[in-house]
Formats: structure tokens, C-alpha cells, sequence
């Protein structure tokens, strides 16, 4: 088991049930899943970007990602409906946990200049969201190895019901939010 959420278990739910008064343990905010999600512009002249962006948020995510496919053709864009433009990963349980300890406490940090993730990335339903600027902060991947630096979005899917809920539970599994 992994150590967030044996965290949760004996620390956080209990300091969020108290905090928020709930009268069921139902009630505790938990986390349903984590979405890792990566654009490739380039990927309608080459279609190889795809493949090396999957391997990498494979390595990242330790479970095998999936290429995202265009819903509609946007012109401006040269983008045609059932192109690949994209890749994402679903997280959850165990390896939800493992990935949010490991982004958490190694690679956040590794950030140049990192003063903490932005407070208020959330949603108003208690989802959070966090864009990176580059996937070379995450120790898996090798810089000689990497075609081009990409960002990715990474979004936190909780049951909680409120913003605030929903940053007292990050915050209390180790987010380092900027003060």
C-alpha cells in the first residue's frame, strides 16, 4: 500500500471529518482520479510524436496511455475529425497515490524557481488542475532521450463537494501550494 493513502486513511480523513463537521464517513472527500493529458500540435505532419509521447507518459504514469483523437476538422488548425492529437492516462487507486507522492515530492520540487502550484486552479466542483511546462522534472525521463520538451495538464478528480474541501484535502495529502 502505497504511503498517501495509508495518509488518508489514518490522517487526513479524520482531520477532514472533524474540520468540516460531516456526520458520515461517505461524506469525507476522497479522490476518484487523477487525468494526465498531453497536445501534440505537431503530431498532424508526423504521426512518430504520438508514439514517443505515449512511451513518455507511460514511463511517467507507470500505466500504458492512449492516444486522444480530434472530435471535429478545424481548418485554421489543418486538423481533421479522427486525427491523433493527443495522448492521456487515467489514474486510479494505487497507482493514483504513487504518481501524486511522486509529483508531490520529486518532481514539483525539481521545478527552477518553484514557489509552490497556483491556489486557485480550481474548478467550483472541487476538481484542481495543474499544467506543466515540461516533462523533464519528472525523474523517469531522460533528457538525451526526449524529441522535444512538451507541458501536460494533470487534473485532480475528488468527490469533494466545495473549492475549499477540496484544497484542505490536497493540502493535507502534501500539495505544496503557494502562500
Amino acid at each position: 500500500m502505497s504511503r498517501l493513502k495509508d495518509l488518508y486513511t489514518s490522517e487526513v480523513a479524520p482531520a477532514l471529518m472533524k474540520k468540516f463537521n460531516y456526520k458520515s464517513p461517505m461524506q469525507i472527500p476522497r479522490f476518484d482520479k487523477i487525468v494526465i493529458n498531453v497536445g501534440t500540435g505537431d503530431a498532424k505532419e508526423n504521426t512518430k510524436v504520438i508514439d514517443n509521447v505515449i512511451d513518455e507518459i507511460t514511463m511517467i504514469s507507470g500505466q500504458k496511455a492512449i492516444p486522444t483523437y480530434a472530435k471535429k476538422s478545424v481548418a485554421n488548425f489543418k486538423v481533421r475529425q479522427g486525427m491523433k492529437i493527443g495522448v492521456k492516462v487515467t489514474l486510479r487507486g494505487e497507482k493514483m497515490y504513487e504518481f501524486m507522492d511522486r509529483l508531490f515530492n520529486f518532481s514539483l520540487p525539481r521545478v527552477r524557481d518553484f514557489k509552490g502550484i497556483n491556489p486557485n486552479a480550481f474548478d467550483g466542483r472541487g476538481n484542481y488542475s495543474l499544467g506543466l511546462k515540461e516533462q523533464l522534472i519528472f525523474p523517469e525521463i531522460e533528457y538525451d532521450k526526449i524529441e522535444k520538451i512538451r507541458g501536460m495538464d494533470i487534473a485532480f478528480v475528488t468527490t469533494a463537494q466545495t473549492d475549499e474541501e477540496a484544497r484542505e484535502l490536497l493540502t493535507l495529502m502534501g500539495a505544496p501550494f503557494a502562500k
